[in-house]
């Protein structure tokens, strides 16, 4: 099948246990405003611990902060 024809991939949201939202499939990222936010190909690292300085991607400020989920 064509990509043009073929279906779009489910969106999934994985949690990492010390870390950020893993984003897959097919998904437009939206910003307070309604603006759309570019987003890079693959799957996609969302900020969970509040300290990236590309939120709101993940940097890897969590290893720094030794971030621990939520309990």
């Amino acid at each position: 099948m064509s990509d043009e024809h073929r279906a779009p991939d489910a969106a999934t949201i994985t949690v990492c246990p010390q870390g950020p939202l893993l984003l897959r499939g097919d998904f437009e990222i939206v910003d307070a405003e309604g603006q759309s936010i570019e987003a890079r190909q693959g799957p996609v690292a969302l900020c969970r611990c509040g300290g990236s300085a590309i939120k709101p991607f993940c940097d890897g400020t969590h290893k720094l902060m030794k971030f621990e989920r939520p309990k």
